[in-house]
């Protein structure tokens, strides 16, 4: 799934905010915090962890990045595959169009499947609802917060 949107901030400048990950805490209604490794940063396989809360509990992430062009994409993937994460930047209007993309992979079914067993349906319909939700809530905070910077 992703959803779009208009920033009045050129790509480059947008990337830079977008790719630094320490930042998503401040614009995601779900992730508090991510930070790198030490010495890493927004280059392709660079790892860093992200915690995330909900009202019923608090996780903890692996991720790598897949992708990072400097105002084109930036992109990562969640627990070794599960999970796609990306945004993509295009020239629009003086500005940019912002796309956040959301994908469960195969291999995150079936490891939503293990880990949760009968309940794996329902972990995933509950994931898939935090992205669906979680998606425009994030990118009308990064625009806010890239256009009023």
């Amino acid at each position: 799934m992703s959803e779009s949107i208009h920033v009045a901030v050129p790509p480059d400048q947008l990337y830079e905010m977008v790719s630094d990950v320490t930042r998503m805490g401040e614009w995601s209604p779900i992730c508090r915090a991510c930070w790198w490794d030490e010495g890493d940063g927004p280059r392709v396989g660079a790892w860093f962890t992200g915690r995330n809360e909900t009202p019923e509990r608090t996780w903890e992430t692996r991720s790598q990045v897949v992708a990072a062009e400097p105002g084109r994409e930036f992109a990562w993937e969640v627990n070794d595959g599960w999970v796609y994460w990306g945004y993509t930047f295009e020239p629009a209007d003086g500005g940019t169009t912002l796309t956040e993309h959301w994908e469960l992979r195969p291999k995150g079914v079936a490891g939503f499947h293990e880990r949760y067993g009968e309940q794996g349906d329902a972990q995933i319909a509950e994931r898939r609802e935090a992205a669906r939700t979680g998606i425009p809530a994030t990118l009308a905070a990064i625009k806010q917060a890239a256009e009023s910077s």
